[in-house]
């Protein structure tokens, strides 16, 4: 019963930053390009590790995670008046570079030959 308590409270986490984020008025985030894509919350509830992802890529996803970093203080104030918690955990933002490593395997697929369907139906 745990598990789904610590599964629900960090999609409600994730939820509230997502909100947060169109708030922030900084030049690093850009609207609608920087997201969260998970968050990750300890068993204890003293650390959330959330992954922000940008469609802009690395270099810009690193940007947008130090910027958030230094607007932790928001996320947590506005975490606290949304969800009823006893302790707000500490933020840990994190680049999500999944897009990249998709990017990257989809490419080394696309190098792969080609087969023919037609010689393996036959055999």
């Amino acid at each position: 019963m745990a598990n789904f308590n610590i599964s629900r409270l960090s999609e409600d986490i994730k939820r509230e930053i997502s909100v947060a984020l169109r708030d922030i008025k900084d030049s690093r985030i850009a609207n609608g390009l920087v997201s969260v894509s998970h968050c990750e919350l300890t068993n204890d509830l003293s650390y959330c590790k959330v992954y922000i992802s940008s469609l802009e890529g690395g270099e810009k996803t690193a940007d947008a995670v130090e910027c958030l970093k230094t607007a932790q203080g928001f996320f947590k104030k506005r975490i606290n008046q949304r969800i009823k918690m006893r302790k707000i955990p500490e933020l840990i933002f994190l680049p999500d570079n999944s897009l990249d490593y998709y990017e990257h395997i989809s490419e080394m697929l696309d190098k792969l030959p080609k087969r023919d369907n037609d010689d393996t139906a036959e055999e």
